[in-house]
């Protein structure tokens, strides 16, 4: 594989600051979204009486489509123009808002999810390979921009996310996600006019992908040893499918530079603790703490602010420093914020606010650091599934952590805390959880500092 060489010739765009912006203004929406729902994910089960396992589909359902849609999108990114892909993406979006709006039943709930996954999925898709395509002699500052803006967008979206659930009800969460159509125009303005480049799509291969991940998530939650063997089954095929034609949908070579298999590996396990650590905390707030809806948005809102500032400088330092350098204190950081966390479960609300700002803090750090150290690993024709594979991984984690973190809520109930100086009764279930989200980046940290330095 290429270390960069190869994209480094910039493309012509009509106003750079005006698509910085733009992107900046769509990744703001897309990632409040996800927020908001987050957040109301409490209301949700009460409104429709549900367990933990049942609800985390609200999340676990839209990540599910998402994490595909995101790998596609990727994918047809290398021959089609942005333009497009965007429209698209963009439109199917806003309908399935709306469709939530309306909604009457828990399954119309799920069904506009999945139809806002379907087109939001081009989001990650066109932020994370924009940088690499656009402004390859600013990857770090642009990448740093776009993590910072993430970050804050997921502090701003606990807010927005409890003021309306809190003044009016979760259903107008849909209609504020559907005023996303209003960054179109922006974007097709700014984006570079491009042409269609001829090439082939596998989409019986990702098809068959899909339904290996759908199946994997549906046999987590439902304890089905039956469905995880659908799962195992569709696994076989796609291997078999990408041994048996030219051009697969995910290339296998890809995974057989040891670089890249490790950083997303590595990735996977950090997101997997961060879009745990979301899922989880809301709930925990409600239930230890009995704190509102809009309370619990206060109570996020340090720790996503903090990231926003830590965002702000996260694209220097990885110029300044190197991706490596940056990854490996992300990683430490997020360790440390978990054990912080899993020490202060139950304690006073304030103090536990301010640990989990440590664990938010590295989320730009995170981000930035990978997709700078994946981009520099990848050839010009690869970029787009090459990065589409980083944003798979990623929301396949997202939507794994949720899905078993729904299901240890559902099944155990423990007095007691693993951790010794946490402080023990309702909160425990809690604080175990995060003492072994400290432990799965304590794994990550090892064998990226292994299998990342044993080849070249």
């Amino acid at each position: 594989m290429s270390d960069g060489q190869e994209i480094d010739k910039e493309i012509e765009i009509p106003n750079s600051r005006g698509l910085l912006f733009a992107l900046c203004a769509v990744l703001m929406f897309s990632v409040m979204n996800g927020t908001m729902f987050n957040i109301a994910v409490p209301d949700i089960a009460k409104t429709y009486d549900l367990l933990p396992s049942e609800v985390s589909w609200v999340m676990t359902g839209y990540i599910m489509v998402y994490a595909v849609g995101a790998l596609m999108y990727g994918k047809l990114a290398d021959f089609y123009p942005y333009k497009t892909l965007i429209t698209i993406g963009l439109t199917i979006f806003s309908v399935g808002s709306i469709v939530g709006f309306f909604s009457v039943n828990y399954g119309m709930v799920l069904v506009a999810r999945i139809i806002q996954a379907m087109g939001g999925s081009m989001i990650p898709a066109l932020v994370f390979l924009a940088p690499i395509r656009y402004f390859p002699k600013e990857r770090g500052k642009v990448l740093g921009i776009v993590s910072s803006v993430m970050a804050f967008a997921s502090g701003i979206g606990p807010i927005a996310g409890g003021f309306i659930a809190g003044t009016l009800t979760w259903r107008y969460l849909f209609l504020t996600s559907a005023l996303i159509i209003i960054t179109l125009p922006l974007l097709r303005k700014n984006l570079p006019e491009e042409s269609t480049n001829k090439g082939y799509v596998d989409y019986l291969g990702a098809a068959v992908i899909g339904g290996f991940i759908a199946s994997l998530l549906l046999g987590i939650t439902l304890g089905n040893v039956w469905v995880l063997c659908v799962s195992a089954m569709f696994f076989i095929l796609f291997i078999l499918r990408t041994r048996s034609i030219e051009k697969p949908f995910i290339p296998p070579h890809l995974f057989k530079n040891i670089k890249y298999r490790t950083t997303i590996i590595t990735s996977f396990f950090t997101i997997t603790c961060l879009f745990g650590m979301m899922f989880l905390l809301p709930i925990m707030l409600r239930d230890v703490y009995g704190l509102s809806t809009m309370s619990i948005g206060f109570v996020l809102f340090p720790g996503a602010m903090s990231a926003a500032l830590v965002g702000q400088k996260g694209g220097t330092l990885v110029d300044l420093k190197g991706a490596k350098f940056v990854l490996y204190g992300a990683m430490l950081l997020l360790g440390t914020g978990f054990l912080a966390v899993s020490s202060v479960s139950g304690l006073a609300v304030w103090l536990l606010s301010g640990m989990v700002i440590i664990s938010y803090m590295s989320f730009p750090l995170v981000q930035a650091s990978s997709a700078e150290l994946l981009s520099s690993l990848l050839s010009k024709n690869e970029t787009g599934v090459g990065m589409g594979v980083f944003n798979l991984m990623n929301f396949v984690s997202g939507a794994i952590s949720a899905t078993i973190i729904g299901k240890v809520l559902d099944l155990f109930d423990p007095s007691f805390s693993i951790n010794p100086i946490a402080m023990g009764g309702a909160s425990s279930i809690y604080s175990n959880i995060f003492l072994a989200f400290s432990m799965i980046i304590l794994i990550g940290y090892l064998q990226f500092r292994f299998f990342f330095h044993k080849e070249g």
